[in-house]
């Protein structure tokens, strides 16, 4: 990004646009002054903290322009252009759209219950064989992540790949008429954020939002194999390509194979071309999917797509491969957990080789509300004391899923801590793992089993 305050000033119809400004060039922009740049656009946001209170910092650190609300006028610095707007937030929203509109990329917009970091990671790779693209950095993908993600765009940007996370009614529909995306892409439904929706009808409700914006020309893409998005897909006009298992999609997978390190299968737009993920689960499969069909909507062919899948970077902590301190190997998914998410790592996990044990480390999962108790029960149709030997739960609800498996599973071989008892649970893994041992961690950020991995890793 590169642009002039007075530029900006325009763009987000300042209340003070008749000021004259220096000749200040802007070349980026951030809301957190302690991560913030030379050269930046300092943007306080209203929130927990109020980050108008932040500006000397943001000075310190190189800001050379700064929105500004005008309910703050009074406390408004004098060292720098100040834009003054009625809403810092509304005016960052503003100006990543207009710079949006500037730069003219092609946008992908991508959504989905689970897999959406992974998948928006794979399009951008298998885009990057043809394209110059920008994509959603880790987890920018709410109303303020999206417009910082537009706004980090390179001047040569030919397509944007931005991701789009919600969690309420009407986040979605903001954010595609935001960014009025050329493909929209759903990755599956599921319970994720079922505690403020009841149901996962009305999920896919809220996730179909993503289309509001999906210009008349555009391209919806989702997963085929999912009846409620089957149901809604009728109402959308636009062009439309499914991918999925079942033979009936637009791309459907076969052939698959997963092991530890890799997953492969034949999809079959390309049966002489068999495709290969550096990402264990079957389940990912239809990530891989998800993005060849974004591939073949923008003309890539499948050889570039091919090479580009095998070797994409996904997001640090989505189901990585460590080893820890013993020498044991750790698959760790701390980043985030939800009942179908959990049930997808839990299989892949229980089919990996292995000379020791299988041990999982389960953590709660968030954001489940009345139903919570019962999600976390239902996990136990996938723990099995023949290919998951022993099982560590951390958090209260997990203790409905303790209580389950204590009719399949020794009383030896489950050890439940309450959430403030995670040191405990860390001590006695330690003193429990062998370098032969494989040891999962799955669970909602909040309940924070990066610790566990830490000490694991010590």
């Amino acid at each position: 990004m590169k642009m002039q305050v007075t530029e900006i000033a325009k763009a987000v119809q300042a209340v003070n646009a008749a000021q004259v400004w220096p000749d200040v060039n802007v070349t980026g922009v951030a809301f957190d002054s302690r991560h913030l740049t030379a050269g930046d656009l300092f943007v306080p946001l209203t929130g927990t903290n109020d980050g108008h209170d932040y500006i000397q910092n943001a000075i310190d650190h190189g800001a050379v322009a700064t929105l500004w609300a005008t309910d703050h006028t009074d406390s408004a610095p004098s060292e720098l252009p100040v834009i003054l707007v009625p809403d810092t937030l509304t005016a960052l929203q503003q100006l990543g759209q207009y710079y949006l509109q500037k730069i003219n990329p092609k946008v992908v917009a991508v959504t989905g219950s689970n897999g959406k970091t992974t998948t928006k990671d794979m399009i951008a790779s298998v885009l990057s064989t043809q394209f110059n693209v920008t994509k959603t950095h880790a987890n920018f993908n709410n109303q303020i992540g999206v417009p910082i993600t537009l706004l980090s765009m390179e001047p040569n940007t030919e397509v944007v790949v931005v991701e789009m996370g919600m969690d309420h009614f009407g986040e979605l529909d903001f954010l595609s008429n935001l960014v009025q995306p050329d493909v929209a892409v759903i990755t599956m439904i599921g319970e994720a954020h079922i505690e403020f929706f009841g149901t996962r009808d009305k999920i896919a409700d809220a996730k179909m939002e993503i289309v509001h914006g999906l210009k008349a020309d555009g391209t919806f893409i989702y997963n085929g194999d999912e009846p409620l998005l089957q149901a809604r897909a009728k109402d959308v006009a636009q062009r439309q390509r499914t991918f999925g298992i079942n033979a009936d999609n637009t791309l459907s997978a076969s052939a698959i194979e997963t092991s530890r390190a890799t997953t492969s299968f034949t999809a079959s737009l390309w049966p002489e071309a068999p495709f290969t993920i550096p990402m264990m689960g079957a389940y990912n499969v239809n990530n891989a999917m998800a993005a060849l069909l974004v591939a073949d909507t923008f003309h890539v062919r499948e050889n570039p797509a091919q090479q580009a899948l095998a070797k994409f970077v996904p997001t640090e902590n989505r189901t990585e491969w460590l080893t820890g301190h013993n020498g044991e190997a750790i698959l760790s998914d701390v980043y985030n957990s939800n009942p179908t998410a959990a049930k997808r790592v839990l299989a892949a996990f229980a089919a990996t080789p292995v000379t020791g044990q299988r041990i999982a480390v389960l953590g709660d999962m968030l954001e489940l509300g009345d139903q919570a108790d019962q999600l976390h029960a239902s996990l136990a149709s996938e723990l099995d004391p023949e290919t998951i030997q022993s099982v560590y739960l951390n958090g209260e609800h997990m203790q409905a899923l303790a209580t389950d498996l204590a009719a399949k599973y020794p009383a030896a071989a489950i050890h439940y801590y309450p959430t403030h008892e995670q040191p405990q649970l860390i001590n006695d893994l330690k003193q429990a793992v062998t370098a032969d041992d494989e040891v999962l961690l799955k669970g909602s950020h909040g309940i924070h089993l990066e610790n566990v991995l830490a000490a694991l890793e010590v």
